[in-house]
């Protein structure tokens, strides 16, 4: 119940805390104007007092009578002394005109204390102060006293203070006007911004939010806000060329699988035919299976999930992969060596690490012609370990390279690279350079891919190296 009447826009909360603050700020003014405006007023006030007194001790005359008196001018004028005089056993020898016709019945109790002080009496309509000292007046000791009302004192300073209060509401609707129509104006790119938001969707991902200055708040606001939504478009374009490439490769062992079948059923055939199209089928069904694993691999990539830690040879990885995949090598007379530069050892997950290598190097032997030479280089630089796989085969185009562990991208037809070689159709395809990518970076490492001086192609792995002596 209690945040119900709480303003829910941000322009009017905002201008709702510039009003409070105003309000704030202008009370401590008034107050602090107030005081000291009243403070200087009763220090003229006293001043003045001070002024009555000398001219008292310095105006005195006695008449031909011998009594003391003094000129004082206009009784009704404002600047008319009050003026009493008694002797030191207290009897009242002289008193002005105004001291007749405000007369403060309470100063005679100050008689006792005639020390110079100033002391403030109540009085009607103001309290009066007095001031009061044992004075010598023509030869003849005596007790002077001298007054003024603080009437017109407190007059002045409540027509201050009614001028402040009446100005204080103006001033703060003028503020609140003024800070409504500023939050307005500033937030208005907001509003803007809300409404071009508002109208984005997973269709419309190429839309930008409007920006009219980078360099303020909101500008910087807006600018990261778009490059969010080109990542988010890249990310979607991504997935929906995935998803498409994804089910061409699922469509093409089931279409397989399935004309195979049907081909089979069309006539009987004898135990031998029969196992042959089982075979095909089942050869198909082997694709299959390894696409899914992929999928499932590149599904933990996207989860996050990270390689375990252990110590790795990279030296005798490598002799281990060639030893492994030597064999399709040969199939294609080609010729595989393994460099040892260096024996640098690395800590992560083997079995990740040994799948990404299996990887580059049956992309190697895929794409090299027959004859060909592939090689694993293995070094160490600056604290970090280098895996190479390099080939003599056709590469890849520039305009492919940037995009070559995409997954499942194709390169198109007659694409060529810059000697004039044509490319393979099938260069990128299928997930084995990306799940290669994910091994190594999960492993706090880098794969990269450079063409060869001549003509072919380099994947580079580098990995963190750490010290032999490290076990797991």
């Amino acid at each position: 119940m209690s945040g119900r009447w709480l303003p829910r826009t941000l322009r009017v909360r905002l201008t709702a805390w510039h009003v409070a603050v105003m309000v704030v700020v202008l009370a401590i003014y008034v107050t602090a104007v107030l005081l000291i405006v009243a403070r200087n007023a009763s220090r003229a006030l006293d001043a003045r007092l001070r002024s009555d007194f000398r001219w008292a001790a310095g105006m005195a005359q006695r008449d031909s009578d011998g009594a003391l008196s003094w000129f004082e001018g206009d009784p009704w004028s404002e600047d008319s002394p009050w003026l009493q005089v008694w002797t030191n056993d207290g009897r009242l020898i002289y008193r002005t005109a105004v001291a007749r016709r405000l007369p403060v019945p309470a100063s005679e109790a100050l008689l006792d204390r005639a020390d110079g002080r100033i002391v403030s009496l109540p009085s009607e309509p103001a309290p009066f102060r007095v001031l009061g000292r044992r004075v010598t007046l023509g030869g003849e000791p005596v007790i002077a006293q001298v007054g003024r009302s603080e009437a017109l004192m407190r007059q002045e300073i409540a027509e201050l203070a009614f001028v402040l209060l009446l100005g204080l509401p103006l001033s703060v609707v003028a503020a609140g006007l003024g800070g409504y129509y500023l939050a307005r104006r500033a937030l208005a790119p907001l509003a803007r911004m809300t409404d071009r938001a508002r109208a984005i969707t997973a269709s419309r991902l190429g839309e930008r939010l409007p920006i009219d200055d980078p360099q303020d708040e909101l500008g910087r606001l807006a600018v990261v806000f778009n490059e969010t939504l080109g990542r988010l478009e890249a990310s979607f374009t991504e997935m929906r060329r995935f998803t498409a490439n994804v089910s061409h490769e699922l469509r093409t062992p089931l279409t397989a699988i399935r004309s195979v079948g049907e081909v089979g059923l069309r006539e009987p055939r004898d135990a031998a035919s029969y196992r042959a199209v089982i075979e095909s089928m089942l050869e198909e069904a082997d694709r299959l299976s390894c696409l899914v694993d992929q999928l499932l691999t590149v599904s933990r990539a996207d989860g996050g999930e990270g390689a375990r830690a252990g110590r790795i040879d990279l030296a005798d990885l490598a002799e281990n992969v060639a030893a492994h995949l030597g064999v399709l090598a040969e199939e294609k007379s080609q010729s595989m060596v393994v460099v040892r530069d260096a024996a640098p050892v690395c800590r992560g997950d083997q079995v990740v690490l040994r799948q990404a290598l299996i990887n580059l190097v049956d992309n190697a032997i895929k794409y090299t012609p027959a004859g060909g030479r592939i090689e694993l280089r293995v070094a160490a630089t600056e604290g970090e370990a280098l895996l190479e796989v390099s080939d003599n085969g056709p590469g890849v185009a520039d305009r492919h390279a940037p995009r070559l562990f995409d997954r499942l991208y194709r390169a198109g037809d007659g694409d060529r690279t810059d000697a004039g070689t044509p490319v393979p159709d099938t260069v990128g395809a299928g997930l084995g350079l990306a799940l290669a990518r994910w091994a190594v970076e999960a492993n706090h490492g880098r794969l990269s891919y450079q063409p060869a001086d001549g003509p072919g192609s380099i994947f580079r792995i580098v990995l963190p190296e750490h010290a032999r002596d490290i076990h797991p």
